[in-house]
């Protein structure tokens, strides 16, 4: 379904964390239909500024400690991550030029 890494409980630290770019991560679950509406446009993202960040995907369903450990309640989220420290957060299905100038302090 989608070109973007999926990141599990187990690899958040060294996948987000330890990265060395920039990265969005998007919180979604297989049943939810914005979350699938969201996700062409993150790859494009991804593309788009792959020298810049790095852009992956968390199934709540799948990884609920992580899911937890950032009080994920409405999905899609996504979460900016800069350093190790979680910087920025989305929530709800945007179009491209909403995310674009939400998290234009990473893409540029």
């Amino acid at each position: 379904m989608s070109q973007l890494k999926s990141v599990t409980d187990a690899s958040f630290e060294d996948d987000v964390l330890k990265s060395d770019k920039p990265v969005l991560v998007d919180f979604w679950a297989e049943w939810c239909g914005p979350c699938r509406a969201l996700s062409p446009i993150l790859e494009e993202l991804a593309v788009e500024h792959e020298e810049r960040i790095e852009v992956v995907k968390v199934n709540v369903d799948e990884n609920p400690a992580i899911a937890a450990k950032f009080g994920i309640t409405s999905i899609p989220a996504v979460f900016a991550f800069k350093d190790g420290q979680h910087v920025h957060t989305s929530i709800g299905a945007k179009p491209k030029p909403a995310l674009e100038q939400e998290f234009s302090d990473l893409l540029a």
